[in-house]
């Protein structure tokens, strides 16, 4: 484990290769698993206030499944917030290209420049899972290692490129330049020592 500033790393974060490959995996990551996309609690007050701007970019079963069930649910397993499901598969925000690859409704409507909010951090810095204790004041950066990301690793292993790496706008969006600078720093000192 490296600790920069207040947050303890994995060392597979530093170790492993990964760089997603859509035209490999189309997205999965939106649409598999059993939980949607974790949310920080000021992402639960963008999604109720930009919630109209995000709209026109989502599919249909996406909206029908947001006024069923809210804009956001509780995970009790992980005890977080998480974004709405389809059917306890899909993310609710999800949409899709017309290659058929799935792209999040949020980071479309940023891109359309309706909001100035990317898509949830969870999102951005995947493979990266940020994990909180209650009663401790320190993060904990780890690497989700997930299947449906084995074309991930594989490009990132034939381009050299560290989780890290491929991560650095995720982390200075959430942890601001200077974390990530020192991040660097300490990547350097324990690939020396």
């Amino acid at each position: 484990m490296l600790i920069v500033q207040d947050k303890l790393i994995s060392e597979e974060i530093i170790e492993e290769e990964f760089l997603c490959n859509l035209s490999a995996c189309k997205g999965a990551c939106c649409w598999e698993g059993d939980f949607g996309a974790p949310l920080e609690k000021e992402e639960l007050d963008f999604l109720e206030k930009a919630y109209d701007e995000v709209k026109p970019y989502l599919t249909e079963a996406g909206k029908k499944a947001i006024e069923e069930q809210g804009l956001f649910g509780y995970n009790y397993k992980h005890k977080e917030f998480a974004t709405t499901l389809i059917e306890e598969a899909a993310c609710a925000y999800i949409t899709y290209e017309e290659n058929g690859t799935a792209k999040c409704g949020i980071e479309k409507a940023y891109e359309a420049g309706k909001t100035d909010f990317k898509k949830p951090i969870s999102c951005h810095l995947y493979p990266i899972r940020i994990r909180k204790k209650q009663n401790m004041a320190f993060e904990a950066l780890t690497y989700d290692v997930w299947d449906i990301c084995s074309a991930a690793c594989e490009l990132g292993k034939k381009e050299k490129l560290p989780i890290y790496k491929f991560l650095k706008d995720a982390l200075i969006r959430k942890y601001g330049a200077e974390f990530y600078k020192e991040l660097e720093q300490a990547v350097k000192v324990w690939k020396e020592g």
